[in-house]
Parts: structure tokens; sequence; C-alpha cells
């Protein structure tokens, strides 16, 4: 019988791990935490209680899972398998979750280097942003063994309202880049129609109003369009960080033999966001892009 897990370890506290421990803090959790910039750990704990420590093995020794949620496969790599990495600490018959959003092949390189220390392993990306992680509310698409998941999915279920298992060990990372690639083109045809509606003279307001009642709905046009019409970027979910995205899905496809003609242009987009300075700007800002292509013409 798998022993109940009551003391959790929490690597990264950045806009989506910071609110994600808190919420485990505030179930009664025993939380430790590490986090690169020191300083927020000792402000976590502050806020939440629990302890912080000066690596990822000394924050995970003792814990019955450790969580981590930096990002990209590099920083994964680092916390987790490091000289002083989660795994150093970690006893034989704990869990690792990893909420990064990261490739399917560092999934399963993940899982077999936990397998050797008898701790099972899941990769559990997370949609829904900082609002949602915030709100306890993210969607967790799992890939893992059945009885690593089962074991953990009272845990996770503290900050996602939907926990899924879609398959073993990278199944979530590939379900992720699902999810990415489908955001891409929409928020392209978000930014498109609004364009649209602003040079036919519409009031923009009025006319998301009416169509986000209809097929063209979606959580992007009821949670960006006041934003993206008072041109307010930031905020949100990073175009840096959707480019990093998009590269894995890319990457992914060419190995799979899989066409993304759409969600290649959509990066191509991205990059001239960048090249705007809107690096960090939310991924919302391809209408700032076509406003600037526009001033040009």
């Amino acid at each position: 019988m798998s022993q109940q897990i009551s003391t959790v370890a929490f690597i990264g506290l950045g806009v989506m791990g910071y609110p994600m421990a808190g919420h485990l803090a505030q179930a009664g959790l025993d939380v430790r935490v590490y986090n690169r910039t020191s300083a927020k750990a000792q402000q976590w704990t502050e806020q939440f209680g629990g302890s912080h420590h000066p690596t990822p093995a000394e924050a995970a020794k003792g814990a019955d899972l450790v969580l981590v949620c930096v990002g990209n496969d590099n920083d994964v790599r680092d916390v987790v398998t490091g000289a002083d990495g989660a795994l150093q600490g970690l006893a034989a018959g704990a869990l690792l979750v990893d909420h990064t959003t990261a490739s399917s092949s560092l999934a399963e390189e993940l899982g077999k280097a936990c397998a050797e220390r008898e701790v099972g392993f899941i990769d559990a990306p997370v949609s829904g942003g900082q609002q949602g992680a915030e709100k306890g509310a993210l969607t967790i698409m799992c890939g893992a063994q059945e009885d690593s998941f089962e074991r953990a999915r009272p845990t996770l279920l503290h900050y996602g309202r939907a926990v899924t298992r879609m398959g073993d060990i990278g199944a979530g990372q590939l379900t992720k880049m699902v999810n990415q690639i489908c955001i891409a083109g929409l928020v392209q045809g978000l930014a498109e129609g609004m364009h649209f509606a602003e040079k036919a003279g519409l009031d923009q307001h009025r006319v998301i109003e009416v169509i986000s009642q209809g097929a063209a709905g979606s959580w992007q046009m009821e949670n960006r369009h006041d934003t993206m019409i008072k041109d307010e970027y930031d905020h949100g979910f990073a175009v840096d960080w959707m480019r990093k995205d998009l590269d894995i899905c890319l990457s992914q496809a060419r190995q799979l033999d899989a066409r993304l003609p759409v969600t290649a242009l959509v990066d191509q987009f991205y990059a001239e966001v960048q090249a705007l300075g809107g690096g960090r700007w939310d991924t919302s800002s391809l209408l700032r892009r076509l406003k600037a292509t526009d001033h040009k013409d």
C-alpha cells in the first residue's frame, strides 16, 4: 500500500509555481521549497510557512512528492538530475512530478533516471496560466504509470480543476503540445478578427459581446479581448515562452512527420513581435504586430 503524501517539495517559484505551492501549504501539507533566487523562496515561506532550502536535493530530503515547475529542458535537468538535484535527496518509493512544459524526450529521460532510484515519475504540464494557478483551476495533462498517477492525483487537485492521465510517460507533454498548437492559430485568428473590426469602424467591444456567444467564442476571446482593445500586453503568458513551446511542437512534428503550417507561420509572427521588443508581452500581442505592419504600409 502506497504511503500517504504529507510532505512535499516544490522546486521553482515563478509566476506559476509560487501560487501552486501556496495552495499545497493552505491545504495543510508540509511544503519544502527551493528557488534559484533564494529571496523569492524566503518571501514564499514568510507568506505561507513551510521551509526553504539552498538546493533542490535539500528540499527533496524527506519528501513523499517533489513537484518541479521551471523554465525549459535544461533547467529541469539541473534541478532534477544535477549534482544537487532533487533525485539526490529522494528516497525510494517517492514521486517526482514535472509541471514544466518540456520535450517528451526529456520526460522519457527523467522517467528512466527516476526508475533507477525506484522513484515514480509523472510528466504533468499545465494549462490555465498565472490566473489559473492563482485560482487553483489549472488543467493538468499527465503521462505516467497508473499507480503513480493515482497516488499523486489528490495532491495535484489542490491546484488543478482537471487532472487527467493521458497515457504513459511522455503523453502529458505531447498533449500540451496539442494545446499550444491550437492556441497559436486561435490567437492569430482573434488578432486578425479584431484588427478587421477596427478597420471596418465597428465597436470592437460590441463585436466580441455578440460573436463570443456563438461558434467563435473561446477562452482567449473572453479573457484577452479587453486588453487587446486597450493595446495592453504587460501581463499573461510571455511571447518568449510561447516561442520556446512552439519550438518544442515543431521539433516533435518533424519527428512524427506531422504537418503544422499554421503553427510554423505564427511562430514567425511571434519572432516579429520579439523584434518589436515584445518578448515579455502576452501572446495576444499578435494584434500589435498587425498594427505595426499596418503603420509601415
